[in-house]
């Protein structure tokens, strides 16, 4: 077998090409701190790598959808408390508007403060959120929930539509409650004896106006319909602290869900730098090592041979 010189060179620049193809993809892993640079170097890691990534990016969604309801509930609990508070003032001057030392004055008087309760309350039921969406209004959130009639009557003016978002792979949320079933309406019953219902913003415009008038039967009427209004309120408040309480069951599922996930992926990803290091090590010295034989053997020929 002939090996010449040409052969011993291209032998040896081949072996320092791996060499230093090696070296260079183990320095490129230490700068990035990943097992895997491109996904040619090892496809099956790389897809695995992939899927988690995108498993972990869904899951982020998730979490954002958790706050931006959380942040809704706590706007729609805020909203309702005021409310509550409004109607507990209201029912407190009814009472003692009824009370047979009260005169027209004292109870117009009276009448005054609980029109501005009224109005209070009328503005909580058109609260909007900090994107301008109307948290009453079903899914209609940019009409005001609740608006003037031709009669001048307030009116709900959204739908009962509830909107669902996915927080989970088989979990979803109702994010929103439509204003009739939070400011529920009230049953009276006419001569005849048969119930109709009465809106709730019309019952607290009767009660003033009740009250302004010194109407017995009318502040009798409504001392009985703000306790019905009132147990509307607190009910749709202790439907908002259950779903709290939902969200967050769910974000600890998806915080311990995330949480393995970036385990498993740090253990397919991220690079073990003793590891490589002391391979990059082993690597140089080859390099080294390869550089240095073929030194020696590009300055032999035959003449070294002739003495």
């Amino acid at each position: 077998m002939k090996i010449s010189t040409a052969f011993l060179f291209d032998r040896a620049t081949s072996q320092m090409s791996v060499v230093q193809n090696r070296l260079a993809t183990s320095q490129a892993q230490l700068a990035q701190g990943k097992q895997v640079i491109a996904p040619s170097d090892a496809p099956d890691q790389a897809s695995t790598i992939s899927r988690l990534k995108g498993i972990l990016a869904k899951h982020d969604s998730y979490t954002q959808a958790l706050q931006a309801t959380r942040t809704r509930f706590q706007t729609e609990e805020i909203a309702l408390q005021n409310v509550s508070d409004g109607l507990v003032r209201m029912r407190e001057l009814v009472i003692q508007a009824a009370n047979d030392t009260m005169g027209p004055v004292d109870r117009q008087a009276l009448a005054i403060e609980m029109a501005g309760l009224r109005d209070q309350i009328m503005s909580l039921a058109n609260t909007q959120d900090t994107a301008g969406a109307y948290i009453f209004a079903g899914s209609r959130v940019r009409e005001p929930a609740f608006a003037m009639d031709a009669q001048g009557a307030l009116t709900y003016q959204g739908d009962e539509t509830t909107i669902d978002i996915l927080v989970g792979d088989q979990r979803t949320i109702k994010v929103n409650r439509s204003g009739s079933d939070v400011f529920q309406r009230v049953v009276r019953t006419d001569a005849e004896g048969k119930p109709y219902g009465v809106g709730f913003f019309k019952s607290l415009s009767d009660m003033v106006d009740a009250v302004a008038n010194s109407d017995d039967v009318g502040m009798n009427q409504a001392i009985k319909e703000v306790d019905a209004l009132q147990n509307g309120v607190a009910l749709s408040l202790a439907q908002i602290g259950t779903d709290m309480n939902v969200l967050d069951s769910q974000e600890v599922v998806i915080e311990e869900t995330t949480l393995r996930l970036k385990n498993t992926l740090s253990g397919v990803e991220d690079l073990d730098y003793a590891e490589a290091i002391t391979q990059m090590n082993k690597e140089m010295l080859a390099l080294e090592a390869a550089q240095s034989s073929f030194a020696k053997i590009s300055q032999l020929n035959l003449f070294n041979y002739i003495n």
